[in-house]
């Protein structure tokens, strides 16, 4: 009995460490992305609130909460209240099975892999109720794009995570990280998945070039159109969260996790992680939206066959082994 409850005081204790990394997470990477996108526009980025402009991002979150929240009047109130949260729960859920190091994991599931998964499939359900509630023509054909979006990059995704699967023979995400411990990272046996990968991850983020629910030059704001304040700002905290956890799951997949010599595990897992957020703002201040039906036609004509591919060649190659 005791070992349970000392068993749940730590998973407890785990999950609010994640909630304040993450919490503090999202205002570096925020201040992180204005800073690359100055740099990126021969700008200075933000400079005057706090040193180099850190505390910038606290600023406008305060702002943000002190702004009233606006309901319009024809709006389903429930649904539009309720669109945030499903949004942002699940990503904080997600990293509840992610390994930062061999011993700092809130808990560990056999099934991980699948959980994340899962759950990540519910951020596009928040975005759904987000453009219906709302009563928005702009709003709801973001989420429909989102809808769109989802099954012209899911599927390649899978067959990008499957291979990886059959290598390390488990869905544990601690047990992939050991099996490239034993080997390499399977970045190097499948640099094909890795490279699909990192394109489904930026589709599934709704990242410039594929930000078509909220698209500001043709939909206004997107899904989150008619949200202000406080509700507005959960979109963007659950956007950057998001972003963190594929970057995690992208470096336990093909870079090994937190394996690395002299550093710390931990210290490993953040960099390998911060590299794939650094490529997703790259690719947004670098190339230009594309269409929504070029995006279709990739996702259904290039990334589903190669990914589909990819899959049958490694499970042929691991059956005749």
């Amino acid at each position: 009995m005791i070992i349970t409850q000392i068993s749940i005081l730590r998973t407890l204790l785990m999950i609010l460490g994640i909630t304040l990394v993450v919490g503090i997470n999202a205002v570096f990477v925020v201040w992180l992305e204005r800073k690359v996108a100055g740099h990126m526009q021969f700008r200075l980025g933000p400079t005057e609130v706090g040193p180099a402009g850190l505390l910038q991002t606290v600023a406008d979150g305060l702002k943000l909460v002190s702004k009233q929240i606006i309901f319009p009047s024809s709006a389903d109130t429930p649904i539009f209240i309720l669109a945030p949260i499903i949004c942002l729960i699940p990503v904080f859920v997600a990293l509840v099975p992610v390994p930062f190091s061999e011993t700092l994991q809130a808990h560990e599931l056999d099934i991980g892999l699948l959980l994340v998964i899962a759950l990540g499939l519910l951020n596009t359900l928040g975005i759904l109720l987000a453009g219906w509630g709302c009563d928005n023509k702009y709003a709801l054909l973001g989420a429909s794009r989102a809808v769109a979006q989802i099954l012209a990059y899911k599927i390649p995704l899978l067959l990008c995570i499957l291979p990886v699967i059959l290598l390390a023979g488990t869905f544990s995400l601690r047990e992939i990280v050991v099996a490239q411990q034993e080997s390499m990272w399977f970045a190097l046996y499948q640099p094909v998945a890795f490279f699909m990968y990192l394109i489904a991850i930026t589709m599934e983020t709704n990242r410039s070039p594929f930000d078509f629910a909220e698209a500001e030059s043709e939909l206004v704001a997107g899904f989150h159109t008619e949200y202000s304040g406080m509700m507005f700002s959960l979109f963007f905290l659950a956007e950057y969260t998001y972003m963190f956890l594929a970057s995690a799951i992208a470096s336990i997949l093909f870079l090994g996790g937190w394996l690395g010599p002299v550093l710390p595990g931990p210290v490993w897992m953040l960099l390998k992680i911060y590299f794939f957020l650094f490529l997703m703002m790259w690719f947004r201040w670098t190339f230009p939206r594309v269409r929504v039906d070029q995006m279709l036609a990739f996702g259904w004509k290039i990334l589903l066959p190669i990914s589909l591919l990819n899959f049958l060649l490694t499970a042929g190659v691991m059956a005749a082994l």
